[in-house]
C-alpha cells in the first residue's frame, strides 16, 4: 500500500468515525458535547470548561475544530496568538480580488487531505503555470532552456537510487527504518559527496533541497530526505516537479482563504491575538490555559503548532524530559523569504518564457509565474537566499528586478507593486517556514514527537503521517488530532 493508499484509507476511517459521532452524539458526563460548556457556565457563573481548546488558527488547528464541531462538539475554542488566521500561509493581496501567495501554496497528487477540503469549502483550484524555458543566469549571462515539467530538473542517475532508499524509510515513522541510525548520522551532502557526482547532479540537488528543506544537503539529515521522498511515492521528480508534481496547482484566492473560510464557519469559536503563555494541570482533568486575553479552561487541549513554538509556553508542571528537550532542540534555522514582483500582464510568455529563473550565484534561489489564473495581472514570486538581500524595500525591489531584466528583457524594470515576506522576522510566532532536521534528530527525539501527554494532544504539520512539513500534512494532523480528542472524551465517559 503506498502513501496515497494509506490517506485514503485514513479518511475513509475518519468519516466513519464522524459518521458515528454525528448519528449518536458523544456525551460525558450526561450532556451532549455541544451543551456542556454553556449549561455549566450558567449554572456556576464562572466560566466555561470547555470540552477541547485548541492552540492555532492555522491549518491544522482549525481543520481540526472544524472536524470536531461536525461531529456535534460544539464546545470548542481556538486560540490564536496572530491577529489573523492561516498560520504558515499569508495571502498578499493585489487588488481585483487577486492575490499572491507568501507561504505555502501549491499542492499535488497525492495530496488529496488538502484537495478534500478545498472542494468542500468551494474554493477552485487551477494548474501552476510552467510552458516555455526557463533561464539560468551565471554572472550576466543567461541560458534558456525548455521545461518539459516545471519545478527543479535534478539530474537521473542519482535519483533513481535516492527514490529506491526512500522505500525502506516510513514517512510515518522513519526513525523505525531497518537502518534508520545509519541513514540518520548522515547529511544529504555528506552522502552525496560519497557518491562522485558531477557538478551539475550536485547543483541541482542543492538547489531543490534548499526549497524544500529551507537549508543546504549540508545541514538535512539523510534519513529525513529520504522520509520526504516516500511521502511523495518514493519519486523525488514527483516532489519537485509541477507537471504531476507537489507543485501541480494553486488555490483560487490564495492558500490563506481555506483557513479563513473555516475561521468564518466557527465564527467566535476563535479568539485572536490570544497567545497563549501558560498551561497549567495538562496531567489534570480540566486544564488552564493562560492567554493575554484571560484563563480558558478545557478538557482537552491540542496544540497545532510547531514544536519550537511550544518553547514559548511555560508548562506546570513541567513536561517529560523527552518531550520537552525534543522541544528546546527543535530546528528552527529555516525561516525562508519570498518577495513578489507584480506586473501590468505576464509579458515573458509572450516572449516563450515560464518565468522561472535560476541564478547561479546572487540572492536568487528560484522564481516562478504566480499569476492569477485568467494571467489578468503578471506576478513573479521569489525565493530569497537567507541574507543576501537587502530588507529595505525599494533595494530589494530594484535588485530583484535588475536580476529579472537580465534574463526576461527591460520590462522587468517596471513593476507596479513589490511585496516581500520574510518568514524569520514577520511575526514573533512563526521563528521557521519548515523544520529541516540535522543528522541525529530523528532517530534520537522523533519518538517524542505524537505520543500525547496527559490532556495535550499534538498536531500541526511536523506530526502528519505523510507530507510532513506541507499544508496537506497540516490538514491530516487536524483531522488525526480531532479524532483523538473525540476518542479521549468519549473514553472518559466510558
Amino acid at each position: 500500500m503506498g502513501p496515497g493508499d494509506f490517506g485514503l484509507t485514513l479518511k475513509a476511517l475518519q468519516r466513519r468515525r464522524l459518521l458515528q459521532v454525528m448519528g449518536g452524539g458523544i456525551a460525558v458526563g450526561g450532556l451532549p458535547l455541544s451543551a456542556r460548556a454553556s449549561a455549566q457556565a450558567a449554572r456556576t457563573g464562572r466560566a466555561p470548561v470547555w470540552d477541547v481548546a485548541i492552540i492555532g488558527a492555522g491549518l491544522a488547528g482549525l481543520t481540526a475544530a472544524r472536524d470536531l464541531n461536525r461531529a456535534g462538539c460544539e464546545s470548542v475554542i481556538v486560540l490564536e496568538a496572530r491577529s489573523r488566521v492561516g498560520g504558515r500561509t499569508y495571502n498578499h493581496v493585489l487588488g481585483g480580488g487577486m492575490v499572491s501567495e507568501g507561504g505555502g501554496e501549491w499542492i499535488g497528487p497525492g495530496q488529496t487531505a488538502i484537495a478534500d477540503l478545498a472542494r468542500e469549502l468551494a474554493i477552485g483550484a487551477f494548474d501552476s503555470f510552467y510552458r516555455g524555458k526557463t533561464v539560468f543566469l551565471a554572472g550576466d549571462v543567461p541560458t534558456a532552456q525548455d521545461s518539459d515539467s516545471g519545478g527543479l530538473a535534478v539530474a537521473s542517475g542519482i535519483v533513481r537510487r535516492l527514490d529506491e532508499m526512500a522505500r525502506g524509510v516510513p514517512s510515518d515513522r522513519p526513525w523505525d527504518a531497518a537502518d534508520a541510525v545509519a541513514l540518520d548520522k548522515l547529511s544529504l551532502g555528506e552522502w552525496l559527496a560519497q557518491q562522485g557526482i558531477g557538478e551539475e547532479e550536485k547543483f541541482s540537488l542543492g538547489r531543490s533541497t534548499t526549497l524544500t528543506f529551507g537549508a543546504p544537503p549540508e545541514s538535512v539529515s539523510l534519513l529525513h530526505y529520504l522520509s520526504v521522498v516516500n511521502s511523495s511515492d518514493c519519486s523525488i521528480e514527483r516532489l519537485e516537479a509541477m507537471k504531476g508534481g507537489a507543485q501541480e496547482k494553486r488555490l483560487v484566492g490564495g492558500s490563506q482563504l481555506l483557513s479563513i473560510r473555516m475561521a468564518q464557519a466557527l465564527g467566535d469559536k476563535v479568539r485572536l491575538s490570544s497567545p497563549v503563555r501558560r498551561i497549567v494541570g495538562w496531567d489534570r482533568d480540566v486544564v488552564a490555559l493562560h492567554t493575554d486575553q484571560g484563563t480558558v479552561r478545557a478538557r482537552r487541549v491540542i496544540a497545532a503548532l510547531s514544536p519550537n513554538l511550544c518553547n514559548q509556553i511555560a508548562f506546570d508542571p513541567p513536561l517529560p524530559a523527552g518531550r520537552a528537550e525534543m522541544q528546546r532542540r527543535w530546528p528552527a534555522h529555516a525561516p525562508m523569504r519570498k518577495a513578489v514582483h507584480v506586473y501590468a500582464r505576464p509579458f515573458w510568455r509572450e516572449a516563450g518564457f515560464n518565468g522561472q529563473i535560476m541564478q547561479l550565484d546572487g540572492p536568487l534561489l528560484w522564481c516562478c509565474d504566480n499569476s492569477p489564473p485568467d494571467g489578468a495581472l503578471g506576478v513573479i514570486n521569489a525565493f530569497i537566499r537567507p541574507g543576501a538581500l537587502s530588507h529595505d524595500p525599494k533595494e530589494a525591489e530594484g535588485a530583484l528586478s535588475a536580476i529579472y531584466a537580465k534574463a526576461l528583457g527591460q520590462e522587468a524594470l517596471r513593476p507596479t507593486q513589490f511585496h516581500d515576506l520574510d518568514w524569520g522576522s514577520f511575526d514573533q510566532w512563526t521563528l521557521c517556514c519548515t523544520s529541516p532536521f540535522p543528522p541525529g534528530f530523528l532517530t534520537k527525539w522523533g519518538k517524542f514527537l505524537l505520543p500525547p501527554i496527559g490532556r495535550l494532544i499534538w498536531s500541526g504539520t511536523e506530526t502528519a503521517d505523510i507530507w510532513a512539513g506541507y499544508m496537506d500534512g497540516a490538514v491530516r494532523s487536524g483531522h488525526r488530532a480531532a479524532l483523538q480528542a473525540l476518542n479521549s472524551l468519549h473514553g472518559a465517559r466510558a
